[in-house]
């Protein structure tokens, strides 16, 4: 937008919006893009912008089952250089190291001044960037927000890495004010939003289904103690683990189907009460889209819209991401782009 444009939005003079526009310029944080071509009397307007290129931001993934990943990223959420590290057998404190070498590693990609890095990692994280537990990396109070800064030099933001995904797919994607995203990986969680605004929960932990017992009728034991949590039928782990199952069956076509559809029929049984109760409108799948689409999506769809209050047209969509392999980086850098820049 012109200078003129933005004096009126603000409801600020024009020599006072000239004199900021002119600062954050001269500190590379916003561009002149060239005259506008409206046509309107006087001199045409020249426009400005964000530089969206001029700062850049470090996003890590740490919730792939089998490699951590980082990336350098744009204020659009497009990814300039990327790596990525495999998990060792190690866990707890070993692993940390790991984690604080691949931000430094990542910080070595950028080619301009970085903004900050956005984590997103398995389990509950509080607002102050303590990993409260992470049962799948052995953490438990994990201050990996003040580890990191003191590591790097940089400001940090550590979130839940389904949470964090909602938030790229609510900035950057197609998700609308009141939505759930379903993030399936080496567990599974998820990140609500309800009115354009992130839900926390009392103790952090809003969204975290993974552990949520789906049915009275038992099921495979899981590493939490319990018997049939949601993530013995729907982390990644655990669909391949049943796949290989079915494939050895007198009729594998069959048993995977029947596998992929009860998968689908748990996921619906542990989010009908979460959307209903929310009056959501969105229900977003993000994760192996050779595990998802299809039989599963459909049997999540099916039988989350039979267990809601019949409306026509239907209540809530049930739909997959557009970009599962890079969600999680592009919501860490999106957490980082609305905390230092109030960009959201």
């Amino acid at each position: 937008m012109s200078r003129a444009d933005l004096s009126r939005a603000l409801g600020l003079t024009r020599v006072t919006v000239s004199d900021l526009v002119l600062d954050l310029i001269e500190r590379g944080h916003v561009v002149e893009l060239g005259h506008s071509d409206k046509i309107r009397p006087g001199k045409p307007g020249m426009l400005i912008d964000l530089n969206r290129r001029g700062l850049q931001i470090v996003g890590m993934d740490l919730a792939e089952t089998s490699v951590m990943r980082a990336a350098v990223l744009d204020l659009d959420g497009n990814i300039v250089s990327r790596l990525e590290r495999s998990f060792t057998e190690e866990s707890g404190e070993a692993l940390i190291g790991q984690v604080l070498q691949l931000a430094r590693d990542a910080m070595a990609l950028s080619t301009a001044p970085l903004l900050g890095i956005g984590v997103g990692t398995p389990g509950i994280v509080s607002p102050e960037g303590i990993v409260v537990e992470a049962s799948n990396l052995g953490w438990k109070n994990v201050n990996l927000r003040d580890l990191l800064q003191d590591h790097t030099g940089m400001p940090v933001l550590v979130s839940n890495d389904a949470a964090a995904a909602a938030h790229a797919e609510y900035t950057f994607g197609d998700g609308g004010d009141n939505m759930i995203l379903v993030k399936i990986g080496r567990g599974v969680g998820s990140g609500i939003i309800v009115g354009g605004e992130r839900v926390r929960g009392a103790h952090s932990g809003a969204g975290e289904i993974g552990h949520v017992t789906v049915g009275t009728d038992g099921g495979a034991l899981c590493k939490c103690g319990k018997t049939g949590c949601l993530e013995t039928w729907m982390s990644v782990p655990s669909l391949e683990k049943n796949l290989r199952e079915a494939a050895g069956s007198s009729d594998p076509e069959a048993s995977a189907r029947a596998m992929l559809q009860a998968a689908g029929d748990r996921l619906a049984v542990a989010l009908a009460p979460v959307v209903g109760a929310l009056d959501l409108s969105e229900v977003v799948l993000s994760g192996p889209a050779q595990l998802l689409d299809g039989v599963l999506l459909d049997a999540a769809r099916r039988t989350l819209l039979s267990r809601l209050l019949r409306q026509e047209p239907a209540p809530v969509s049930v739909r997959l991401a557009a970009d599962a392999h890079d969600i999680v980086l592009r919501g860490a850098s999106a957490l980082v782009l609305g905390n230092q820049l109030g960009v959201a």
